[in-house]
């Protein structure tokens, strides 16, 4: 009890808010809320929120030569969906022409089948591929070069004057939510309600929006993993697979079960969901803690460190080897087709960005373990240990074979769900959260558990700590917020010569990967992404440049080393109890810059020299 207890306190889920440092925070918040607005914020809300509107009456003026209020629901259904496809920077025909009506209504756009027919049928035979890319790239101009703030009046300076003031409160947002999470001056589950209040109280949800918006897939994949390592544990199969992986070391040491880590769980992340890589390790790296404690040493934190953040970082560096790897690398090459007809293929993908995990498995581990300095060093007695325990245990029992079949399942179901329901197999799609609590609930009623398993093993305060940190890096995105810090970035380094070339793949990389850390690594990539290759199709047209910007940026995308709401592996590893903020900072800081270094070498010494295709060099 004693112990568990210290474990608490390390999370700092007993902790007071500290007022003096808490009101650092508070201050900036309100500074920031109060100052006059900037006018690249207006400009930013001018496109969010009249964008739309304007380039829709544009498309329809262009293509009907009617004004949108007057077009028949076609006509409008035809304009809204180019226009959607305009925001995503899918400028192609043939990209609109794949659009379905699961589509239209993913993203609100009314459609019935009658007029969704004669949408597509307009453009596949009225309108040819040049045509279309010329509007396409017309709306795009609309949207960012002729759609001026200080031309509006109205009700459209209003939406844009709110658009402003959403982004001004998600920028704010950003400075309070990261300092509590660098000082913990206030519990960290408390910081996530806090972003939901926040956001009512400015007025950029309603209350309704705000409560949906804490029940994503993603945490109910985080509460679902948590509660099947509960299982794990309770039964001692985390015992059989961790001496199953281990037993046959012939020096058990922590830097070599680090690097076993490393090299089993950063290959499988390339195509294997990293959330359930994560929570598959997890429990064996608590088992190896645990079992590792002598009466002579009760206690070692740098251990539980070294083992718990090595579970994360080998699932974060393993995405960008291949396009399954994560949605940020399908996005890149999505843009990358969309925007200038350049496709990369899937084993193509590979070969170009697997090297990066080849360079950063070694450099991770050598980071890893200068930052943390465990006094236990060897894991032999822990294997000995759990070669007892496990004779205790005798053959497989009924709970441990349940526990290990739905385990199975749910991995099966985790790698194949979305195929399945792309081939019809499902009639609907599930999601991985879904399926990690229907395994939560299956261990329920086949006895596996009972609630009060669920209720003392789990950690309730990471899921409520995740669902408000989905919520923080969807306003980001949502208001433009992330849109605008990547343009006023970018726009502030072109002056001294950072716009083209390496310096600009640089700016791209470093921008990207610092967004990555306060949201999803997709819309980070979609936010700086349609911008940076822009700028690439400017200043290198045509070049090997245009690919390479796009693996980049999807490779920086993955760099959310430093804060515990960076990535789904970072939350689930820190409900073991044995970890605070600071430490993703020990080993995140390092690892960021050196991440980037070995990017933009891997892009100078190997892609460049390498080529792509046919196209010439930049």
């Amino acid at each position: 009890m004693k112990r568990d207890k210290e474990k608490q306190k390390v999370t700092g889920y007993d902790k007071y808010v500290d007022w003096k440092i808490f009101s650092v925070p508070v201050v900036l918040f309100f500074l920031i809320l109060f100052m006059p607005t900037p006018y690249g914020m207006k400009d930013v809300g001018t496109e969010y929120k009249v964008g739309p509107k304007a380039v829709t009456a544009y498309l329809c003026r262009t293509l009907f030569d009617q004004e949108s209020h007057e077009v028949p629901q076609w006509k409008l259904l035809t304009a809204q969906m180019m226009e959607r496809n305009m925001r995503m920077g899918a400028l192609t025909k043939d990209r609109f022409l794949k659009r379905n009506e699961k589509w239209c209504k993913k993203y609100k756009i009314q459609a019935d089948s009658t007029n969704f027919k004669k949408a597509h049928a307009y453009i596949r035979e009225h309108v040819d591929e040049e045509r279309f890319v010329t509007v396409m790239q017309g709306a795009l101009a609309q949207r960012r070069d002729l759609l001026r703030y200080e031309n509006l009046t109205g009700k459209d300076k209003a939406r844009a004057d709110k658009g402003a003031w959403h982004i001004k409160v998600a920028i704010a947002m950003v400075v309070f939510v990261v300092l509590c999470f660098l000082t913990e001056c206030i519990p960290l589950p408390g910081v996530a309600f806090c972003i939901g209040l926040i956001l009512v109280f400015t007025g950029v949800v309603t209350r309704k929006q705000v409560a949906m918006l804490y029940w994503s897939d993603a945490c109910w994949f985080i509460m679902g993993s948590l509660m099947f390592a509960a299982a794990f544990v309770k039964t001692g199969v985390d015992k059989r697979v961790c001496l199953m992986m281990f037993q046959k070391l012939a020096v058990p040491n922590v830097r070599w079960i680090t690097m076993i880590f490393f090299l089993i769980i950063t290959p499988l992340a390339a195509f294997i969901s990293d959330h359930a890589l994560a929570a598959m390790f997890l429990p064996i790296g608590m088992l190896l803690y645990q079992n590792s404690l002598t009466p002579e040493t009760p206690e070692d934190p740098e251990l539980a460190k070294v083992l718990m953040i090595g579970i994360a970082m080998a699932c974060n560096i393993g995405g960008p080897g291949a396009p399954s790897g994560g949605a940020r690398n399908v996005i890149m090459m999505t843009y990358l087709t969309d925007m200038f007809g350049f496709d990369i293929g899937y084993f193509q993908w590979i070969t170009y960005c697997f090297p990066f995990l080849f360079v950063m498995i070694p450099v991770s581990w050598l980071v890893l373990n200068w930052r943390f300095k465990p006094q236990i060093t060897s894991l032999a007695p822990a294997m000995d240990h759990l070669k007892v325990e496990i004779g205790r245990m005798g053959p497989w029992n009924r709970k441990q074979i349940i526990a290990l079949v739905v385990f199975l399942v749910m991995v099966f179901g985790w790698f194949t769900e979305k195929e399945f329901y792309n081939l019809g197999i499902y009639p609907i799609r599930l999601g991985i959260g879904v399926i990690a609590v229907a395994g939560a609930v299956a261990y329920l009623l086949t006895g596996v558990v009972n609630w009060r398993d669920y209720h003392e093993k789990v950690d309730w305060g990471v899921v409520w700590l995740y669902a408000g940190a989905i919520i923080f890096g969807r306003t980001l995105d949502a208001t433009g917020a992330a849109y605008w810090l990547a343009r006023t970035v970018i726009d502030f380094l072109a002056p001294f010569g950072m716009d083209s070339g390496l310096p600009l793949m640089a700016v791209s990389n470093g921008l990207t990967a610092v967004l990555t850390n306060l949201m999803a690594d997709g819309p980070a990539a979609a936010a700086v992404g349609p911008i940076t290759l822009n700028m690439a199709g400017l200043v290198h047209p045509g070049t090997t440049f245009l690919p390479f910007m796009a693996m980049g940026t999807a490779i920086a995308s993955s760099f959310a080393y430093c804060l515990i709401i960076g990535t789904p592996p970072n939350a689930i590893v820190y409900a073991s109890g044995y970890l605070e903020p600071k430490d993703y900072l020990r080993v995140g800081v390092p690892l960021w810059f050196m991440a980037n270094i070995v990017l933009l070498l891997l892009t100078g010494c190997f892609w460049v020299l390498r080529g792509f295709n046919a196209l010439p060099g930049f």
